[in-house]
Formats: structure tokens, sequence, C-alpha cells
């Protein structure tokens, strides 16, 4: 994705600015789960108003699952520009579904599965590693991004490790994408689950 060789102080210290990055977003996703961030900026939202976040944000991710494989064939047929795109536009949908995710989650709750034991261990499982694979991606998808916002292609090639960190990113936030979507399936369409109000949302009342 890189289109820039210029030197710059993100591209001397590129490990620098995505630790920078990923503070940044840590923060504002755990401040939203303990309702440290200000409840006033997530709208009121009714359950049918969650249930539609919850699947837009589905949709989201099952189209960044497609991107993200057309992206890693077009760098293996090395269609660089292609491959270029496609990161950005999966970067630009990430950050969609952090919008729709936290607005969910600040302003709406959650849902909890509700169904048997047979279906509930590998429900909880397969979040588990969604939501694992999540936060440990974060700061390598960012590295990868990074390195590739500030380096040429041949820079890429011969002076980063960007070819090796992008599998590493790419492999991760698939898994962790489709199995969001998996769980996404089993929690609104497979079995019944109980709606919980976010701290957040809770705080909105008063």
């Amino acid at each position: 994705m890189a289109t820039s060789s210029a030197d710059n102080a993100v591209k001397r210290h590129p490990l620098a600015a995505t630790i920078v990055l990923s503070i940044v977003g840590y923060a504002v996703v755990i401040g939203t789960f303990l309702g440290v961030v200000p409840a006033r900026i997530f709208p009121d939202l009714s359950l049918s108003q969650v249930n539609r976040l919850a699947d837009a944000i589905a949709l989201v991710n099952a189209v960044n699952v497609v991107v993200i494989a057309a992206g890693w064939r077009w760098i293996r047929r090395d269609e660089v520009k292609r491959h270029a795109a496609a990161m950005v536009t999966s970067f630009v949908l990430i950050l969609l579904f952090l919008v729709l995710y936290l607005t969910k989650i600040g302003g709406g709750g959650t849902k909890e599965f509700v169904g048997p034991a047979v279906a509930y261990y590998p429900y909880l499982a397969m979040l588990a590693v969604h939501i694992i694979l999540s936060i440990v991606a974060v700061p390598v998808v960012l590295y990868a991004l990074v390195l590739g916002a500030t380096h040429s292609p041949t820079e890429l090639r011969t002076e980063t490790p960007h070819r090796r960190v992008g599998r590493i990113a790419a492999s991760a936030w698939l898994l962790s994408l489709a199995l969001g979507v998996v769980t996404y399936l089993l929690l609104n369409h497979a079995y019944d689950w109980e709606y919980v109000e976010s701290a957040a949302a809770v705080l909105l009342l008063f």
C-alpha cells in the first residue's frame, strides 16, 4: 500500500508510531467498555437499534474478509497497486467497524449467548479466539499499515519486514473476522440471547 518514500519521523520510527496508535486505540475501546468515555457522546439506543448495528457490523466484517483475501491474492501475483487499494479499503472497513461497535456498546449494550451446552462451549471458544486475535492483531496490523504508508514498494521489499508482518496481520485478522461472523450468526440467528446494557448506556439514564 506504499505510495511514498519521503523521509519523515514516522518512517524513521514506525514501531514508535505503531505503539502510540495502538495505545490510543486500546484506550478508546477499554474506556467505552468501562464507561470512562463520556456517555453523552453516544446515542441512546433501543434494543432494535442495537440489533441493526449488530447486523451492520457482521456485514462490514464479512466484506472485509473478502477484501483482505483479495489483497492477499493480489500481492502474491505481484499486483502491488491492487493490493495497496485492498489494504487501504480494509483499514477503512476496520475503522467503520470500530465506530459501529463502540456506538453499539457505548449507547446500547451486549447480548449474551443463551443456548444448550453443546453449542455454548464451542461458541465461547470461538468468541475467545476472536477477541484475543482482535486484541493481539491491532499493533501488528497497524505496524504493517505504517510501513506500507511510509515506504515505497522497493523499500518495503528490501528494507522492512512488511511482507512477514503483513502475512501475520492478514492471517490473524482474517481468522478473527471470520470467527466474528460465525459467532454473530450463532448468537443472533441460531440460538437465544439475553440483553445486557453497557456501563455507558446505564450512565445515560442519569
